[in-house]
């Protein structure tokens, strides 16, 4: 595979990502292998170097409680404006991730938007396939609905596979007649996975944590026998028309790239508000790694910016 000419290698970035990719790996080797007791225990000690590498931030508590049946944590920073809530789509491919592993993220991401948190802990590949996740998150958005909070003060975001699912569920509720949230903030969403997009192939040296194989076999482990453009799975191929304003921000260096950049454009095409920022030099989901690249706090700062300004202010 060829590497894009204006895509230097950053060989600073590979120490951050090793250990990701290092326990991602276990999992997808697992998963090949059929050893289903050890991809139980990949997936704990993924979610356990999450918490471990990303720890939860001061000034937030934690608790996590069932939606709908579907287990969820509730993220509460000391200070928020009332009624904001963050509905947010862990990442992991479909196949690991859980909340606890992303307290850290969360906790400062609903810290700056002043808002209540719900991260849900949907259900993973090949245990459940497409679309049970998407059914869990959209059972755990109905129940913030039905407990009292308006639409209007809702937001959702989400990393990798959550910022696809961030924009599918807007795409689910549509559909289901649910009043929709105020918007959306999508973060190096795994958009679509027939993966044709150009970076696929420029991006693949140079991105230092996804691999076009690795994808495949997570994809195929979440689709089972459904098509790879499956609207809800690959939100490129949806019907996106109607859907409140929606953030997209991807690394430069990312294999997902293209097609990111192609949702922008599908969302655009649909008359839908679409801000698209590519963040030069940067990895998948670089909003982790707060205490290492200047950019991640910026990043999360600007995603925080884009949806405060499409919430109720008190």
């Amino acid at each position: 595979m060829t590497q894009s000419a204006n895509t230097p290698r950053a060989p600073e970035l590979e120490p951050l990502v090793a250990p990701w990719i290092e326990k991602l790996g276990a999992a997808l080797d697992a998963l090949e292998a059929g050893r289903f007791d050890d991809l139980a225990a990949a997936r704990e000690a993924y979610a356990d170097w999450f918490v471990t590498r990303f720890p939860a931030p001061d000034g937030v508590t934690y608790e996590d409680y069932r939606a709908h049946g579907v287990p969820a944590t509730r993220v509460r920073p000391d200070d928020t404006l009332p009624g904001r809530v963050l509905l947010y789509l862990h990442g992991g491919g479909y196949l690991a991730g859980e909340p606890r592993g992303y307290r850290g993220l969360v906790g400062r991401y609903a810290r700056g938007l002043w808002a209540e948190a719900v991260i849900p802990d949907y259900r993973l590949a090949p245990d459940a396939r497409y679309p049970a996740a998407i059914d869990d998150n959209l059972a755990v958005y109905e129940s913030l609905l039905k407990e009292g909070y308006d639409a209007g003060s809702i937001v959702v975001s989400g990393d990798s596979a959550g910022g696809a699912m961030a924009v599918a569920l807007l795409v689910a509720a549509r559909d289901a007649g649910l009043p929709l949230p105020a918007a959306a903030v999508a973060i190096s969403p795994w958009a679509n996975l027939e993966h044709t997009g150009a970076s696929i192939v420029t991006k693949a040296e140079a991105d230092p944590l996804c691999t076009p194989e690795a994808l495949r076999t997570m994809a195929a482990s979440y689709l089972g026998d459904n098509p790879l453009n499956s609207p809800l799975a690959s939100p490129v191929f949806a019907d996106v028309s109607g859907l409140p304003p929606v953030l997209i921000q991807v690394g430069e260096r990312e294999i997902m790239l293209s097609d990111a950049v192609r949702l922008a454009e599908h969302l655009a095409a649909a008359q839908v508000r679409v801000n698209l920022e590519v963040w030069p030099g940067m990895p998948h989901v670089w909003h982790l790694f707060s205490e290492d690249l200047k950019d991640a706090d910026a990043a999360l700062e600007s995603a925080v910016g884009f949806l405060d300004a499409r919430l109720p202010k008190a």
